[in-house]
């Protein structure tokens, strides 16, 4: 059974404690779009498994020393996908964690098929309510300026669903769900990969 204290417990006790329980051999790459929920579940993952948590929009945002929309603006999207990409490597290289990706990483072949070979993907599927409820006070996701912003979430899950659904697990996420119960459904997910994560005696 997963310790509740240890999703909530970021001290060094409460690592160890997370940390002994479980043996993570692969990155956890999480996929999905924006609005569900990849960096609060990603963190909490983190803190139970024992393993670092990155973020590959704050990688980038960190390297260009720029927000993810002054990026879109000045630079373009495909600018941004490349160094998107870029940054994906690199953190896939290194030890395994959780690593939180953007709502359009996942599209590229090339992210896929590099998240294949070093992680696995866990696509966090929420509904359009779901995800519309989360984002629409938010005036950090470029993508939803425009003058329907919902009928432009909308068509972006449209399109980019059947992808998210080449993931290697998928685990439903909803605004009745806490943090800690989502946490805790991508952990049975992945144990059914022991080639990913097993649990320690």
């Amino acid at each position: 059974m997963t310790d509740r204290r240890a999703i909530a417990d970021t001290s060094a006790t409460g690592r160890e404690e997370a940390h002994g329980a479980f043996h993570l051999h692969r990155t956890v790459v999480l996929v999905g779009m924006m609005g569900s929920g990849k960096t609060a579940i990603g963190k909490a993952l983190a803190t139970t498994l024992g393993v670092p948590f990155l973020d590959s929009d704050a990688e980038i945002e960190s390297a260009a020393n720029a927000t993810i929309a002054e990026i879109f603006s000045r630079d373009g999207e495909a600018f941004f996908r490349l160094r998107e990409s870029e940054v994906i490597q690199r953190l896939l290289s290194g030890r395994p964690c959780i690593l939180s990706t953007g709502g359009g990483a996942f599209l590229a072949d090339r992210n896929r098929l590099a998240i294949t070979q070093k992680g696995v993907s866990v696509w966090l599927n929420a509904s359009l309510d779901t995800l519309w409820e989360r984002v629409r006070h938010k005036e950090t996701r470029p993508l939803l300026q425009t003058p329907n912003p919902r009928q432009t979430l909308t068509d972006l899950l449209a399109a980019r669903e059947p992808v998210y659904r080449q993931a290697d697990l998928s685990v439903e996420t909803r605004l009745g769900y806490s943090i800690e119960q989502t946490t805790n459904k991508v952990i049975e997910a992945l144990l059914t990969r022991p080639d990913v994560l097993e649990r320690q005696p």
